[in-house]
């Protein structure tokens, strides 16, 4: 900080410097208020994870739905591997056996 004055006679001019400092310490009062921010931000997580994973099915079966889908081997490959039609999870599964006469 500092500042320089020019009195109103103009012979004459000031010149002074001021330092100083300042710290400041915070000292929650209240150990409640603290965890109920952490359980607020954890369910902000929480939400934020659900509407990724939302978005994620959701893109994917446009994408799927038009005939698309994201090279094998790729690096997002498996971005939409655990998305599957409905129909898929109902029906009986097919098995080549041989009868036995």
């Amino acid at each position: 900080m500092g500042n320089d004055t020019v009195p109103y006679q103009y012979d004459s001019y000031v010149k002074s410097n001021n330092w100083g400092a300042q710290l400041n310490f915070s000292v929650p009062l209240d150990g409640a208020m603290i965890e109920r921010c952490k359980s607020i931000a954890k369910r902000h997580e929480e939400k934020m994870q659900l509407d990724y994973e939302l978005v994620r099915a959701i893109k994917c079966t446009e994408i799927m739905r038009v005939g698309f889908t994201f090279r094998p081997g790729s690096r997002v490959d498996s971005l939409c591997s655990d998305i599957v039609p409905i129909v898929s999870l109902t029906e009986p599964k097919k098995t080549n056996t041989i009868p036995n006469w």
